[in-house]
């Protein structure tokens, strides 16, 4: 099945965004736009490395509270560009020295709200990593905030521009599974018990207090940062926070529906003895109003024998398809006399992503102001999705979820979760 990446975007459409005077920026073919980068570990570089190739963004600034992150990613940088970036601790500093006009923010996932709010404060245009809050009401303050200021923020699920992900959802939306009823993500990791890593002092060079930034100050550990930081509760939301996000935009994304009606969560800690306190097994029941989504995740016993061990599986009345990472999409027709249609991914780099396309798309939008093909708002409803599934899973039952308002239903248990407290002298963001 060939589909252009052109006539995806045609068919699936960009709403166009509605701007006040002035323009934030002038459509100018060859700008060149003043970027920085905060949060330099791994994925940041991911990014930057995009934005850089893109020959249309000067790196003026990187930011990160680790030397040890922020020192390689400088000398990167000047090895690519021949510039050398001006190295900052505090984005604040940042925002406010060097006035960037994209800003990147590849931090943690407890810290993406307060600094993209800052960001476009700022006047930049904003990229920032999925998931984009660690509760639901940070993210209603981020879509907030940029709409107030008219700034484009795309948010990094970048399967949105995958070639393989854009025709599998051509094919579903042309009808071609028929009615759907249902719909499995999931990730099945090997691995086994694994050992507790004990705390230490925090390494030369990494301000940890500034780190832990809004969420609670605990004793460092190795197994938290650098990379760890996604199972540990008080600073992301384990494997539904993180791969799950992806399957649920997926989700959203195949259907005209915005938010499920109802999530009921099981799961706990039934194998894993390390030191981090993520769930390391977990199904989450999503009923929305035309079909039944079910997301199941485990960090063990992962194995050959499972055809797939990662995306999703939509079940209609004309059959079924996997639509996947690595594997790309293949449909299995239910009936026999039909071929299997399969496509293979089109990834880049060593991390196997489409972040160039994503980027592509990000620049195209600010000068075209428009939204962007993952829009903040698109972002927070797929961020929601996980956010909900934790939020039962921690209170133990079933919730009935209001997305329009963006309120459980009659449920004051459950709506005390939407927020959470910070950590002094960082204050929650306005949402309201």
């Amino acid at each position: 099945m060939e589909l252009s990446r052109r006539r995806a975007m045609q068919t699936f459409g960009l709403s166009a965004m509605s701007w006040a005077a002035p323009a934030v920026i002038a459509a100018e073919k060859e700008h060149v736009f003043r970027t920085a980068l905060i949060g330099s570990g791994w994925w940041g570089m991911n990014i930057l490395q995009a934005a850089v190739e893109s020959r249309r963004c000067d790196v003026v600034a990187l930011c990160d509270v680790d030397e040890n992150q922020l020192n390689p990613a400088a000398a990167q940088v000047e090895a690519w560009t021949g510039k050398t970036p001006v190295k900052y601790r505090d984005f604040r500093e940042l925002l406010e020295r060097e006035k960037p006009e994209i800003a990147v923010v590849a931090t943690p996932d407890h810290w993406h709200p307060l600094i993209t709010i800052a960001a476009v404060q700022a006047g930049a245009h904003v990229y920032v990593e999925k998931p984009i809050s660690h509760t639901i009401y940070e993210g209603r303050a981020m879509v907030k905030a940029a709409r107030q200021v008219n700034r484009v923020v795309q948010v990094g699920t970048h399967r949105r521009v995958s070639p393989h992900c854009m025709s599998a959802q051509m094919f579903l939306k042309e009808g071609g599974l028929g009615k759907i009823g249902m719909v499995r993500a999931f990730v099945h990791y090997p691995g086994g018990t694994g050992t507790p890593t004990p705390d230490a002092d925090p390494p030369a060079g990494l301000d940890w207090d500034f780190w832990c930034g809004p969420a609670p100050l605990r004793a460092f550990n190795p197994a938290i940062h650098p990379k760890g930081f996604r199972q540990f509760l008080d600073y992301a939301n384990g494997t539904l926070g993180d791969w799950g996000i992806h399957w649920m935009d997926q989700i959203l994304w195949s259907t005209e529906e915005k938010y499920p009606r109802r999530v009921a969560s099981t799961g706990g800690r039934f194998i894993r003895q390390t030191t981090d306190d993520a769930p390391d097994t977990q199904v989450v029941e999503f009923a929305f109003e035309s079909f039944t989504a079910v997301w199941e995740h485990r960090r063990y016993g992962g194995n050959d024998a499972e055809k797939h061990n990662i995306g999703c599986y939509f079940y209609g009345t004309e059959g079924m398809l996997h639509l996947g990472w690595l594997d790309g999409w293949t449909y299995y027709p239910t009936n026999k006399s039909k071929s299997v249609i399969h496509e293979d991914a089109q990834l880049h780099g060593k991390d196997n992503h489409n972040i160039p396309e994503l980027w592509a798309d990000f620049l195209d939008a600010i000068e075209k102001r428009r939204l962007p093909v993952c829009d903040i708002e698109i972002g927070h409803r797929s961020t929601n999705m996980s956010l909900l599934g934790m939020l039962s899973l921690k209170l133990g039952r079933s919730i009935t979820w209001d997305g329009d308002k963006e309120v459980m239903v009659g449920d004051e248990e459950a709506n005390k979760l939407l927020t959470r407290q910070y950590r002094s002298p960082w204050q929650y963001p306005d949402w309201s």
